[in-house]
């Protein structure tokens, strides 16, 4: 059954960094090529990421990769600061600068292209949204949502617009374009990260309280990659049959 097609396609190269929208994506047996394959570690408690978390910022560094993308080795990964400056992610003004503003040792880490943990992917291959949920969220909130606060890798423009029934379909299969087939598994369970704007990188608990009181702090939902293969904007998007 139809149901409606990709509208928007976006990865994370450096695990909270502001992803890029991307025309096309391999879809890998953990999620996109590349979401969250590079992350900065938080030294002063090993083992830890350096997340929004800690630093509500990263929101303002927008991550993305340059170059060919092969299936042994990353593209180039840049990231330009809020002020328009352009480094490599790993690079030691960079990293001295994430050091200063979030008060913590930074490190780095890299995972392979073909395998990237669940981790630094948070807790499913895939999140995904659709138009109509953003849509009655922003109804239910009384402001703008701007989807990144969500941090979703596909928005899904329905073709009938009724809110929230994505989370309907949960144990069923969706094929994306002729190669992809993904199977909805359960819930996102929102936290703190949704409060930050990601633009200002200021926070705002009201829509966190919202999303609490009017949708039991579910947004969005996880699926799982069943076939990889390529995908692209304007994709259609299937859904099986019960």
């Amino acid at each position: 059954m139809l149901i409606g097609h990709i509208e928007q396609i976006v990865r994370h190269p450096v695990k909270s960094l502001r992803g890029e929208s991307v025309q096309t994506s391999k879809v890998m047996s953990y999620g996109l090529y590349g979401d969250r394959s590079h992350a900065y570690l938080d030294e002063t408690k090993k083992g830890n990421f350096l997340t929004i978390t800690q630093l509500p910022e990263m929101v303002q560094y927008s991550a993305r990769f340059q170059g060919e993308e092969e299936s042994d080795h990353y593209p180039r990964v840049v990231v330009e600061t809020p002020e328009g400056e352009i480094f490599d992610w790993d690079d030691q003004h960079l990293l001295h600068e994430m050091e200063k503003k979030s008060k913590r040792a930074v490190s780095t880490v890299v995972y392979s292209p073909s395998l990237v943990p669940i981790g630094p992917i948070e807790e499913e291959h895939l999140l995904i949204v659709t138009d109509a949920s953003l849509k009655k969220l922003e109804d239910i909130w009384g402001n703008e949502v701007d989807s990144r606060r969500f941090r979703p890798n596909l928005i899904l423009n329905l073709t009938d617009k009724a809110p929230f029934v994505e989370e309907e379909w949960f144990g069923r299969r969706i094929q994306i374009g002729n190669e992809v087939e993904i199977e909805l598994v359960r819930y996102c369970k929102r936290c703190m990260i949704i409060t930050v704007d990601p633009v200002s990188g200021e926070r705002d608990p009201s829509i966190h309280k919202t999303v609490i009181k009017e949708r039991n702090n579910h947004f969005g939902v996880y699926a799982s990659v069943l076939k990889t293969g390529s995908i692209q904007v304007g994709d259609e998007v299937h859904l099986s049959s019960i």
